[in-house]
Parts: C-alpha cells; structure tokens; sequence
C-alpha cells in the first residue's frame, strides 16, 4: 500500500500538505501517516521544570495529531497512522523513512514566504538523491482550491 508520510506542525503550510497527502491516499487507495515533532528541550538545571516542558510539548503534539487525524476521518474516511518523536526533525524523519519502507513519499509544506522551512530545505538540497521515496513540496501559498485540483 502506498503510505504518505507527513510532518506537521501548527502551520498553515504543513495543514496543506496533509490535506494533499490525504487527497491523494483516498484517490489511490493509500494510507497516510502522520508525525509530529517534539523538540527537545534546551538543558534546565531543575530536572523537574524540563520534564513538565518536555511533557506539555508532548501533550501540545498529541493534540495537534488528534484534531488532524479527525478531521481526515471526517472528510475523507482514512485513519491514519500517528506517529509522536521527540528530537530534531531531520533526524527524526531519517529514522521514520528507514524504518518504514512501505512509505512511498516524504510530503512536506513549504512556507508561503522567506525560507521554506528546515526539513523542506534539507530533503530537497544536496541529500535529496540519498532517499528511498521522493519528497512532495508544497507550496504554502496555494489556496485549498488550487490544492483539491492537484490532488
């Protein structure tokens, strides 16, 4: 089955390329699967103080993952697979690729202005060629109009 790995955030642009990738998995018969990064947090002297930011960051993702799982639910009837790491994205997301081999495209949102985003920059520049599945750029700027016409 054709799996589309997306990573989102609270972005306007990682909202589009989960509606893209979802189009697109409904369309072909394919699944999708969701991650959400949580960063982690700078080294606080208090142990406790980090764990709860570190807790409140996970609980901020869970939800995030919950609404966009539920509102592909609604639209297009897929459940999609959710997946929540702590650490640093294009890490993070090596590690997704590698352990799943079944996903068949990286789609990411690129902002609709100024830099396109750290893990849109990585995986489209000089490491682009050394991926097992190819990265779907969206553009931030398409209007959800222009985006159903494409997906």
């Amino acid at each position: 089955m054709r799996t589309y790995l997306v990573v989102i955030d609270e972005t306007d642009e990682a909202r589009l390329a989960l509606r893209f990738a979802s189009r697109r998995a409904a369309k072909t018969g394919g699944a999708v699967h969701i991650l959400a990064l949580v960063p982690e947090a700078d080294f606080v002297a208090w142990g406790g103080v980090q764990a709860t930011m570190e807790a409140e960051a996970h609980e901020k993702a869970e939800e995030l993952v919950r609404t966009a799982a539920g509102s592909i639910f609604e639209e297009l009837g897929l459940q999609p697979s959710i997946t929540i790491r702590k650490g640093e994205g294009v890490d993070v997301v090596r590690e997704m690729l590698d352990e799943h081999p079944e996903i068949a495209a990286l789609v990411l949102g690129a902002a609709a202005q100024g830099t396109p985003g750290p893990l849109v920059a990585h995986f489209t520049g000089t490491n682009a060629g050394s991926l097992h599945c190819p990265v779907m750029v969206i553009p931030g700027s398409l209007s959800e109009t222009a985006l159903d016409e494409l997906s």
